[in-house]
């Protein structure tokens, strides 16, 4: 069940404008976050594997979220909304740093090495991580989310089950570390200050964005004088689908919705990814896919449909 929604909150929802946004009931923002967060990163891991086989990938990720957070900052002005203050500049540096320049930038570093499928696989650990970092502060996860916690790496360990990703250490590593700085950013995102709807999403990809050209420079990275257009095209649905919508549906998530269930995406992105890898890249799907879909998919029943505790008085 949902917290309260205030009309500036319910604003970020994609492709909802504020005075409509106004009936609609929390259950169904709801739905339509998460239909945006499940449907289309389950995409982008794809269209990253594709836009790094052209572009640098820290050049890559500076260009997608300084242009989309430019555009969210656009909007929020034209709205009204004030520019954020140091403070809150500052808590969006935070959490925009490690969102986009160590969950997004790791990612895609590791995707020149390894396919999309095992990408999404291992960022699917991501709500583990967070899981454990709420439980140190008190935020215990309750037994039914537990459990499908439990179920979701059950079901990603069968969907992985032929994958190998011995043949590339590094990348391997490299990409261990992107859940942990998305579940970081997830969970500090509740205990810093940041600006209101559409300018949180719109700050935090500026900031994150100028924290990945910084990065590419640092790291010799050189922009191709001619990318492929395939490279381009994905660069702009990675924008407008991943950032503009993707990101500012599970900003309000994390706003609204219990840490398990705004994490939920981890679980359904891994099976999408797998399957646009089949469709788009004829890779086989056997037995082990089929089964471990299932299994995500009553993980992701569980957590969303598991009961809240009544607060206390």
């Amino acid at each position: 069940m949902l917290e309260p929604v205030s009309a500036s909150t319910s604003a970020v929802i994609p492709g909802v404008a504020a005075p409509r946004a106004a009936i609609l009931t929390p259950r169904v923002q709801l739905i339509l976050a998460l239909a945006a967060v499940y449907v289309i990163w389950g995409s982008t891991y794809l269209a990253m594997r594709w836009a790094v086989a052209g572009i640098p990938p820290l050049f890559m990720g500076a260009a997608r979220f300084l242009i989309a957070g430019a555009v969210l900052m656009t909007v929020a002005r034209v709205r009204g909304v004030p520019m954020p203050t140091a403070r809150e500049w500052r808590g969006a540096t935070i959490v925009g740093g490690l969102f986009f320049l160590g969950g997004n930038g790791l990612v895609a570093i590791a995707e020149r090495d390894l396919g999309s499928g095992v990408a999404a696989v291992v960022c699917a650990t991501m709500p583990v991580w967070l899981a454990v970092m709420t439980s140190i502060s008190g935020e215990r996860p309750r037994p039914l989310e537990w459990l499908g916690l439990g179920l979701g790496l059950a079901g990603v360990v069968v969907l992985t089950s032929g994958a190998d990703v011995r043949a590339a250490p590094l990348a391997t590593a490299v990409l261990v570390g992107s859940p942990i700085a998305w579940a970081l950013g997830s969970f500090l995102s509740r205990k810093v200050a940041l600006p209101r709807g559409v300018a949180s999403s719109g700050a935090q990809m500026l900031a994150g964005g100028a924290l990945l050209a910084v990065a590419g420079i640092a790291h010799g990275e050189r922009i191709p004088s001619a990318p492929p257009t395939s490279a381009l095209l994905a660069v702009v649905y990675l924008i407008v689908a991943g950032s503009l919508i993707g990101f500012t549906a599970f900003a309000w998530l994390l706003r609204n919705a219990r840490p398990a269930v705004a994490t939920s995406y981890a679980f359904v992105n891994p099976a999408l990814a797998l399957v646009l890898g089949a469709v788009l890249g004829a890779e086989a799907i056997g037995p082990a896919t089929i089964a471990g879909t299932a299994l995500i998919i009553v993980a992701v029943a569980v957590i969303v449909l598991a009961p809240r505790r009544a607060p206390k008085a």
